[in-house]
């Protein structure tokens, strides 16, 4: 593992690490290289990263792009990004959180806008979410987040990583494992395995629906009770019996089936017969 200053900057400062906010700073270069190569960032693109910590890897994105942004919630490390960041006039700093940040405010008028994130483990969901359902313009997503987390946005039918969250991803981007990243690459060290994964936005989402709110909510019911049938996970619908019989027989569903095994293109036929039905 080659390492980079991180420690040293940490040391300089006196900086104190806040548990609740899920504080890891990466120590090893070669993941800071692999994650801007993974993001194949240039000197077109305008990067937003997440969480920047000290600044190690906010550096490597300076030099490769136009012009980066960074969004930090944790005021302590304010200073440390202004002083190891100085001598950068393409860097701009936002202190805020970045589950309420308008990105539109950040992104302007660009054109060719990636994030980049070392995200903590508790907000990941929330800020995928966020970032996807917004329509925000940006081309990519790449983050490092908890392995099973990435394992789940990757997951393919008929495996008990496929959910809700793979089925969002997808609806909207495809996605590509970068590297795993060990624990040891961290200060202070996580207990769990990370993945650097990328998420390229689709122009258009992977299946055209009637109605997104109606599709992600039929996805919702199908898995939060996943040992469940269709028939019995849908239900939650309200929907008259016949009804229901009557989706999964237009859309060529078993309703005997469980979520798990449909795909998103099954699941964007049942959501847009059960549209028809609620809207007749």
């Amino acid at each position: 593992m080659e390492s980079v200053n991180t420690k040293e900057i940490v040391k300089k400062y006196g900086f104190k690490f806040t548990k609740s906010l899920g504080q890891n700073f990466l120590i090893d270069s070669t993941v800071l290289t692999d994650i801007v190569k993974g993001a194949d960032i240039s000197k077109e693109d305008f990067v937003i990263e997440i969480g920047p910590g000290v600044g190690t890897l906010t550096k490597q994105l300076l030099d490769s792009a136009k012009a980066v942004c960074a969004i930090e919630l944790d005021s302590d490390l304010l200073p440390i990004l202004e002083e190891e960041l100085k001598e950068y006039d393409n860097f701009t700093l936002v202190h805020k959180d970045a589950l309420k940040v308008d990105f539109n405010e950040i992104i302007n008028y660009e054109n060719s806008v990636k994030l980049v994130a070392n995200l903590p483990y508790y907000v990941t969901t929330p800020i995928i979410s966020k970032l996807l359902i917004s329509g925000y313009v940006f081309k990519s997503l790449t983050i490092m987040i908890q392995k099973e987390v990435a394992e789940r946005i990757a997951a393919k039918p008929n495996c008990k990583e496929y959910g809700a969250l793979s089925l969002l991803v997808q609806y909207y981007c495809d996605t590509e494992i970068i590297r795993k990243v060990s624990p040891a690459s961290f200060i202070p060290q996580p207990k769990v395995e990370s993945i650097v994964i990328k998420l390229d936005r689709l122009i258009e989402p992977r299946v055209k629906v009637k109605d997104e709110k109606l599709f992600f909510t039929i996805v919702r019911d199908s898995f939060n009770m996943r040992r469940k049938t269709l028939w019995n996970a849908l239900k939650q619908l309200k929907l008259s019996k016949e009804n229901l019989e009557y989706a999964f027989s237009e859309s060529g569903i078993d309703p005997k089936r469980r979520g798990e095994t449909l795909s998103i293109e099954e699941f964007g036929k049942l959501a847009d017969v059960v549209y028809g039905i609620v809207n007749k």
